[in-house]
């Protein structure tokens, strides 16, 4: 089997940032990276969940929502997924920042968070969820649309 794209990017080098992972046809992945690989300090699985369940709000009741296929956390819970179609990198970098302002300030009910709408809904951690998108703001300001590629 060919191994994956995702697979190919050099794992020790990688910071905290935004990137594009790949791109087929229309349909963009970014990886927003909030930490380090490999270096002990990860997402725990209830901020992730907490910060997925917001992120994919959020980027689905901004004026681009037409524009998002996918927002999911990585399973190693160093960030998330952004699969976007018809975006520029600018937009994409700007709903990013502006989800990422919204959660850190976020605080009321998660949606989806019940059982009926939720298959863990109880794995939430919603202060921590504010912590880790508060640093993460941090580094999506200081990006810009020309600098959203793996250094290779």
């Amino acid at each position: 089997m060919e191994r994956i794209a995702s697979f190919c990017v050099d794992h020790t080098t990688l910071m905290p940032g935004m990137y594009l992972s790949r791109q087929d046809g229309e349909v963009r992945t970014w990886d927003v990276r909030m930490k380090r690989p490999n270096h002990g300090d990860y997402l725990s699985p209830a901020v992730a969940h907490t910060i997925e369940h917001l992120f994919a709000t959020y980027a689905r009741n901004s004026r681009w929502s037409d524009h998002v296929v996918y927002v999911g956390p990585m399973g190693c819970l160093t960030g998330f997924y952004l699969l976007t179609q018809g975006m520029t990198d600018g937009e994409a970098l700007q709903l990013t920042t502006e989800a990422f302002a919204w959660m850190a300030d976020y605080d009321g009910p998660i949606p989806g968070a019940s059982e009926t709408e939720c298959g863990n809904y109880r794995l939430m951690d919603p202060d921590g969820a504010r912590k880790e998108c508060r640093t993460m703001l941090g580094v999506l300001q200081k990006l810009d649309a020309d600098h959203l590629r793996y250094k290779l």
